[in-house]
């Protein structure tokens, strides 16, 4: 089973049984984009971290969850956390 049919197949099923996406005010950002990469130099960037989920409620984001392999996952979180920090110093 490849990663689209585990989407297809068992989590957004289970994230619609949760109530994501029916509840108002809740809503499922799919392929998210964390940061565009880290600056490299002479204008080129490294490789962009995107989540495969984001769970908002109430323009909150609650949670991010992402289906690749261990060592990506810990860069989506490390970069969701670094998004997190910039919003927080922007308010």
């Amino acid at each position: 089973m490849n990663e689209a049919e585990t989407r297809a197949e068992h989590i957004d099923p289970a994230l619609k049984a949760a109530g994501w996406g029916v509840v108002e005010g809740s809503r499922i950002h799919r392929e998210y984009s964390i940061t565009p990469g880290r600056v490299e130099g002479a204008g080129r960037r490294g490789k962009a971290i995107t989540a495969d989920y984001v769970l908002v409620y109430r323009n909150t984001k609650l949670a991010v969850a992402d289906l690749g392999r261990p060592d990506e996952i810990g860069q989506v979180f490390a970069g969701f956390q670094k998004y997190l920090y910039q919003q927080q110093a922007a308010a």
